[in-house]
This record gives structure tokens, sequence and C-alpha cells, in this order.
């Protein structure tokens, strides 16, 4: 499995620049609109939650530019992404959600077949699942928020969220500052949110 904690300093120098390159910044704070859903967590995982996009840093920033791309085709706002080696996670606005489905399914099966074929795996089952939870409410948004970026700390491959080079932890930080940051950790707290489905 990709492990972040175990690579080199260059090697993580190399892998912070592949991320920079394919990040999409906040630019504002969100409008949330809870009468109509359309702020969603799009969660997949690979099958049996094999590391298959963690083989290396480059599939790793494939795979994020990847899904940052159809999202930002169909998405009217990314809020907040995370890949790591066996999962990702992106909260995003949009209303053509059906549609972002078929695509992100579509993705999964040129990216399983291609990374198959990379791997000598022909065969194998890369994909899982992939499935959307509507947010219910503000609180909802930005405890989901907090559970995207706080992901990678939860897996146990950073210490601090804000270290892991495939989510929009640092982007989120640059444009809303450390005390903000922390003011919306505290407020909206994980707690047991997203317990067991990523094990």
């Amino acid at each position: 499995m990709y492990q972040w904690r175990k690579m080199t300093e260059a090697d993580r120098k190399l892998a912070i620049e592949l991320r920079k390159a394919r990040s999409l910044p906040w630019h504002s704070p969100p409008h949330l609109d809870f009468n109509v859903a359309r702020q969603y967590l799009i969660s997949s995982s690979c099958y049996e939650h094999v590391p298959v996009i963690g083989r290396d840093p480059e599939r790793m920033s494939e795979c994020e530019a990847e899904v940052l791309r159809l999202c930002a085709n169909l998405c009217s706002r990314v809020y907040a992404w995370c890949v790591l080696p066996n999962h990702y996670h992106v909260l995003l606005r949009t209303e053509r959600i059906k549609e972002l489905r078929g695509t992100i399914g579509l993705f999964h099966g040129r990216s399983a077949f291609e990374w198959n074929r990379a791997d000598n795996q022909v065969g194998r089952k890369v994909w899982y699942n992939c499935f959307e939870r509507p947010m219910k409410s503000e609180r909802h948004f930005w405890a989901t928020l907090n559970y995207v970026h706080n992901n990678p700390v939860h897996h146990g491959y950073v210490r601090r969220w804000q270290d892991w080079p495939w989510s929009s932890a640092r982007d989120f930080l640059k444009e809303f500052g450390y005390e903000k940051a922390k003011e919306i950790w505290l407020r909206y707290p994980v707690l047991d949110y997203g317990k067991k489905w990523d094990i």
C-alpha cells in the first residue's frame, strides 16, 4: 500500500508539486441552499479496499485530476475533496447528480481497464461502489467538510490533515485561514461520521 509517511522528503515534494498543479481554489465561501438538495458527498472505494489508486504518487494525482475534471464539467462548485490509496470523497454542488454518477461510472470503467493493464492484473475488480449522500443541513455540510479533510489523519497517513497532498485542505486553509478553520472544526465535529464505511 502506498504510504505517505514512508516516502522520502524528495518524493513528498514531488507529490506536492503534482498535486498543486491540479488544485482548484475555493475563491469564496459557499452559499448553501438546503431547500432543494444540491450539495452532495460523493464517495467511492476500491473493491475490498485494495489500494489500487495508491500504487504510486502519479496514479494518485491522475485519479485526483480526473475526478476533479469530471466535477468541474458537471458541478457548479467543488467544496472539498480527498483522494486516498483505496477510496475518495468529494463534497460538491450540482444539479446534474444523475449525469455526474454516470460519468464517474465511465471513469471507473476506463481507469480499471488502464490500471489493470499497467499492473498486469487483467480482470481484477478495481471499484466497488460510488454513492452520493445529500447534505441535509448546514451542520451536516460542515461536519462533512471536516470529515473529508480529516480522512488522511483518520487512516493514519499523516498527523495533520493539511499535510496530505491529494486533498483540498491546503486550499481551504489558504482561503479561510487557520482561526476560521479551527472554529469550523470545533463547531462542527466529525465525531463518528462515516464510522465503518471506509475501513
